[in-house]
């Protein structure tokens, strides 16, 4: 096994156990991150969001949290893996199954940049119900969403 797919592998890993601090040491720190919801620079960011969603699972959804990952794949410099998140969405107590293609450079052999992606409107109809339905596939919907994360995000790193 390549050692990028390791880190790949030890990060899903970390995620399927809630080990936000475990996840974190698997990026670089100048770590980026994006996803239909998130834009993040730094590993102290991105290790941020996941300490927030590990928390919000354990404290909302631990009984139906379950992630499965698979396809990994890396190089010396790139790497791809598919994972499977079922949880219940802390906002309204709604349950999710959402479906993740990530993809990976490396720096050091840390995660330098990640790109997650999911179908938004897939998502937003589990996450938000009639909503989602109904705006999930406007920007409106998006945009209102990536704020309310990037606030909720900015509450949860000021906690300390």
């Amino acid at each position: 096994m390549h050692p990028n797919e390791a880190v790949i592998h030890r990060l899903y890993t970390a995620f399927a156990a809630l080990d936000a601090d475990a996840m974190q040491a698997c990026y670089a720190p100048d770590a980026r991150f994006r996803d239909e919801v998130f834009t993040l620079a730094g590993a102290d960011a991105v290790g941020g969001m996941w300490r927030m969603l590990c928390e919000a699972t354990r404290d909302k959804g631990r009984d139906v949290w379950r992630l499965t990952h698979d396809g990994v794949r890396a190089d010396d410099r790139s790497g791809h893996a598919d994972w499977q998140a079922h949880y219940r969405f802390s906002a309204t107590g709604r349950l999710v199954h959402n479906v993740v293609d990530s993809t990976f450079t490396f720096a050091d052999g840390r995660i330098a940049d990640q790109v997650d992606r999911f179908g938004f409107w897939r998502w937003s109809r589990q996450a938000l119900g009639l909503p989602g339905w109904l705006l999930g596939a406007t920007p409106l919907l998006r945009r209102q969403v990536r704020a309310r994360a990037a606030a909720n995000l900015a509450r949860f790193r000021a906690r300390g």
